[in-house]
């Protein structure tokens, strides 16, 4: 599966006379040349005056060899310029005017090749703005995000601005530069701590923005509005010169579907129900919400999209992989979604197509969290057209070119990490990785540390793809945000998340679309009211006109510790499932069934028995304990 799944690649279109309402056959690959970015010199110890004239003579600084925090972000406007998040490290002591280069800071990378007036490939651009202009710095400092007007840059819960200079320009200097801290008022009179977003995205209006925030309970809901300067706050515990997030939006459909909802003794299956789990971008003319979904396959975790006025839902990414980090072209013709496909990560529970995801209701925050290694992320980069998987398409490998070996382009001990991110003409990508360190190799997990041959041992890289036969294009029109989303629910502060839909427990059937019937039992947990156990027996059952027939039965119980951390996950899995039509498969446990205990935040698998999916005669096991 692995292997067909990278059989039929992405690359230059082939429609040119498609009417609207078809989707186009896929394209052709395409070629791709991928490079890495330079980067500031690396010093490998962090000590006052470390980052000596002899390793950097320009007194701009130094970075270290390890930095979980490293990203880098979108380009600047004219392509030439990638917006980066590093750790300066062994500055020396002020009045040293290379004292500044200290800290975390946000910096620009040139892509032409080219230098800046400073003689280097990069510049920082938050490094030495005085404490007046950055009072109350939040300490979230991630998700690099240029806004396309390209004279501010969001950075993590912080937007730096200057003025109306291009952050690229010369004429942006420490004086005239500002960084200005997130609030978002949750109480209803604006007072106090603020709500915390995670990993915001801006809408391509450069007024809007969009983020997702974790529950007490375990779970995350997203969220979306606009941008609004407060140059004096009166309320809330962030009193300096602030963004406020005002016009918010829960997005969630009130009274709307749900993904598998009971009709008398019957389930049915919703494919248009809105459930943004977690929001991962918009499209390139930003009409379009993608995120992370609840799954239409067993296991499979997905990308969607929601229209922002219709809320028209569209399933991006099949394929039995995890994919989760993304970014649009602005011309809105492709994105690149990070994504396990090629490694066979999540093969084990996913790879057998189409069986309804009736058990996800225990096992979606597990399925999502096995596809990590603590900080290893398995992803590599995948450049798909815009209409999505499809058939037997699934995208192009974009370092796909290298031979492997260690340090190469498709080395895969480097891994792909959030956001990938085309340039404003379509010709070009950047994306990042992270070269698997300790604790997710070496010691106790019995996968070898690999040495790196960054510049300085470092072990991270930004890489920038040139798609080579790509002729510029523009970006489409960007798409005017109503004043209110039809479907999503008016959240301003002092508001609380309705309840949502819960389907009942009982026993249920469930009618194939094409053939069969499923016999589902869903029993609760009394102490805390979510499923306990789920079991489904299928005969004959096929969604999909016979191409996928399941027989056989599938249970999993959930077992919740009281006081436990809601994020900790303990699955008691029994399953025997076969599959024929265009393929034959089988997803089997082994005698005493599979237990596995995973925490969603930590993402260490740790499991005992066995769960084991063949298709064809592909035998797909489950990853090695603490790997």
């Amino acid at each position: 599966m692995a292997v067909l799944s990278l059989i039929v690649l992405a690359g230059l279109w082939l429609l040119t006379t498609v009417s609207a309402n078809k989707t186009p056959r896929p394209p052709w690959p395409e070629p791709i040349d991928v490079v890495e970015l330079l980067l500031p010199p690396v010093i490998s110890r962090n000590e006052t005056g470390a980052c000596t004239a002899a390793v950097n003579p320009r007194g701009t600084g130094c970075i270290g060899q390890v930095f979980n925090e490293f990203q880098s972000g979108d380009f600047t406007p004219d392509g030439d310029h990638v917006v980066v998040n590093v750790e300066f490290i062994g500055a020396s002591s002020a009045p040293d005017p290379a004292s500044i280069y200290s800290g975390e800071q946000v910096i620009l990378v040139k892509t032409d090749g080219t230098n800046f007036s400073n003689g280097d490939p990069w510049k920082c651009i938050s490094c030495g703005i005085s404490a007046s202009n950055a009072q109350s710095l939040d300490p979230q400092k991630d998700y690099p995000h240029v806004f396309r007007s390209g004279t501010k840059v969001l950075w993590g819960h912080n937007i730096l601005v200057c003025g109306n200079i291009l952050v690229s320009s010369d004429k942006c200097k420490p004086e005239n530069t500002y960084i200005y801290p997130l609030y978002w008022p949750i109480s209803a009179d604006g007072s106090g701590p603020g709500g915390v977003p995670r990993e915001l995205r801006l809408h391509p209006d450069d007024e809007h923005i969009g983020w997702s925030s974790f529950t007490s309970a375990g779970g995350q809901h997203a969220y979306f509005g606009r941008l609004q300067f407060n140059p004096s706050p009166s309320s809330g515990d962030t009193l300096a010169p602030r963004y406020d997030l005002v016009d918010v939006s829960l997005l969630m459909e009130p009274n709307g579907l749900a993904p598998i909802m009971a009709n008398g003794n019957e389930l049915e299956l919703h494919d248009q129900a809105i459930t943004v789990g977690e929001l991962r971008g918009f499209s390139g003319s930003g009409d379009e919400i993608t995120y992370i979904g609840s799954p239409r396959e067993a296991n499979n975790i997905d990308v969607f999209a929601v229209h922002l006025i219709t809320g028209a839902v569209r399933r991006l990414t099949s394929h039995p992989e995890y994919t989760d980090p993304l970014g649009w072209s602005y011309d809105n013709g492709w994105f690149v979604a990070m994504d396990t496909r090629g490694t066979d990560r999540q093969m084990w529970m996913s790879g057998m197509r189409m069986i309804p995801p009736v058990i996800d209701l225990i096992t979606v925050t597990a399925a999502s969290s096995t596809r990590n290694n603590g900080l290893r992320r398995f992803f590599q980069p995948i450049l798909i057209d815009c209409y999505g998987d499809r058939g037997d398409y699934f995208g192009q490998q974009i370092n796909a070119g290298g031979n492997g070996s260690n340090g190469a382009i498709n080395d895969p001990n480097w891994n792909g990490r959030a956001d990938p991110a085309f340039s404003y003409d379509g010709t070009k990508i950047v994306y990042w990785q992270a070269l698997v360190t300790s604790p997710s190799c070496g010691g106790a997990n019995p996968l070898k540390c690999p040495e790196s041959t960054a510049e300085g041992g470092r072990r991270y890289r930004a890489m920038l793809a040139h798609l080579k036969r790509r002729k510029p294009t523009k970006p489409a029109p960007v798409f005017k945000v109503p004043k209110n989303i039809p479907w999503a629910i008016p959240f301003p502060p002092g508001a609380s998340v309705p309840p949502q839909y819960i389907l009942p427990t009982g026993n249920y059937t469930l009618k194939g679309k094409s053939s069969g019937i499923a016999h589902a039992t869903l029993i609760a947990n009394p102490s805390t009211g979510d499923f306990k156990t789920i079991s489904v027996s299928y005969k004959n059952y096929s969604d999909d006109n016979g191409d996928h027939i399941i027989s056989g039965f599938e249970s999993v119980t959930s077992t919740k510790i009281p006081g436990e951390n809601p994020w900790m996950n303990h699955l008691d899995w029994s399953s025997d499932l076969k599959q024929t039509g265009v393929v034959n498969a089988t997803k089997i446990t082994s005698p005493g069934g599979f237990q596995m205990s995973i925490d969603a935040m930590v993402n260490i698998f740790s499991a005992n028995g066995t769960l084991t999916t063949t298709i064809d005669g592909a035998v797909y096991r489950q990853p090695a304990n603490g790997t």
